[in-house]
């Protein structure tokens, strides 16, 4: 089966990103990891949005820049990621970087959930950053 990827929005505009380029870049970074993406389908929302996922789903009560809901069944990686703009947005300004930076860094973050990569635990989120900071090299953004 080939990897189907949906980019989709929800009270927001489609964000600025070649999804041509961006699907072959998540497909080798999931590749790295010995990871098959199937069905990847990225949800471009806003922070009212999120918060009403995050409440409904996980039962949280905060606004966060991505909520990804994994399908995965090793190597076989598939998810619905749920990325808030405006979140993104703040983080950009927040971090120091760029906003098509951070942007991409939170596609992949999802993807690398879903292959795996955890970043609650204690030393996880250093992982995960490596692991971020690795695929952004990939596509020349940092």
């Amino acid at each position: 089966m080939k990897m189907s990827i949906q980019w989709l929005v929800d009270g927001v505009a489609m964000p600025p990103i070649d999804e041509a380029a961006v699907s072959r870049w998540l497909a080798d970074v999931a590749a790295a990891h010995d990871c098959e993406p199937r069905r990847l389908n990225y949800i471009f929302c806003n922070d009212e949005k999120i918060l009403e996922v995050n409440r409904q789903f996980l039962g949280h009560d905060y606004f966060t820049d991505i909520i990804t809901f994994d399908y995965s069944r090793l190597p076989i990686v598939s998810g619905d990621m749920f990325i808030s703009l405006d979140t993104v947005a703040s983080n950009a300004l927040k971090f120091g970087c760029d906003y098509n930076t951070e942007l991409h860094r939170v596609i992949v973050h999802g993807l690398l959930h879903l292959c795996g990569i955890d970043d609650k635990g204690p030393g996880e989120r250093e992982i995960m950053e490596r692991h971020e900071n690795d695929a952004l090299k990939m596509y020349s953004l940092i």
